[in-house]
């Protein structure tokens, strides 16, 4: 049996990068896993059928966390498959830097809306579907909260409420048995920092030489992390915001 058998986990974000992962991760140790998409299907699809390759239980659902509807429906749609909700992974976000002269409302929504407004739609489901035994909420902040870099005031905005949103969470929820925590990494591989050239150029490289174990982090760091989290053996962490960036503060 692994440390996660019985329970139910919903991964928002979970069609790439540190979600899959993650949802995989969480399978693996014998979770139920929701794979939440917005817009790749495809790629949910893929998360949902390697889980069940590995002997897992999981669904793909769709929808955009920043959408009150659609987070009712996703928690609707894990309760009807799998009976109950026992842990959330806010992964779902957005990031995109620019300098303060260029930024735009657009800019300020779109990240606000994904990484604040969404992470908060999908924790107040989670409490109301949580049982009496209550459950673990875990955000994926930034270590960008403690570096941050240029151009990135808007995205580091975000991920300072995400903080602030885990400290405030833990202690409000902590009478219900609810633990909320927040995994902050640093520059991890993925497609979304492929396609936003933050790897294989002087980024990636001025990061790797300011961080004490010397690399770029991949999903496979963050997710055991994740499973640490949403199992007993963090039964007594709550409001804790772990860096997992190499030791890159």
């Amino acid at each position: 049996m692994g440390r996660l058998t019985g329970k139910v986990a919903i991964v928002t974000g979970a069609s790439k990068g540190i979600g899959a992962d993650i949802a995989r991760g969480l399978a693996a140790e014998g979770a139920s896993v929701v794979v939440n998409f917005a817009s790749s299907r495809d790629g949910a699809d893929k998360v949902v059928s390697q889980i069940a390759a590995q002997g897992g239980r999981a669904i793909a659902v769709q929808g955009n966390v920043a959408k009150e509807s659609d987070i009712k429906r996703l928690f609707e749609e894990t309760a009807k498959a799998f009976g109950k909700i026992d842990v959330l992974i806010n992964n779902a976000g957005v990031y995109e830097f620019a300098p303060v002269t260029e930024f735009s409302e657009t800019h300020f929504h779109r990240l606000f809306n994904t990484n604040v407004l969404g992470l908060l739609l999908a924790s107040r489901e989670a409490v109301r579907y949580f049982g009496i035994e209550g459950g673990s909420i875990i955000n994926i902040g930034s270590s960008a909260t403690s570096t941050t870099p240029p151009t990135s005031v808007v995205y580091t905005a975000t991920k300072s409420a995400v903080d602030s949103i885990t400290h405030v969470l833990s202690k409000e929820l902590g009478p219900r048995n609810i633990r909320v925590n927040s995994i902050n990494p640093g520059l991890i591989e993925t497609e979304g920092t492929h396609d936003i050239g933050f790897i294989g150029g002087e980024w990636q490289k001025n990061r790797e030489a300011q961080t004490p174990l010397g690399r770029t982090g991949q999903p496979g760091d963050i997710t055991p992390i994740a499973v640490f989290l949403a199992s007993e053996d963090s039964r007594w962490l709550t409001g804790e915001i772990l860096y997992a960036s190499g030791g890159l503060r």
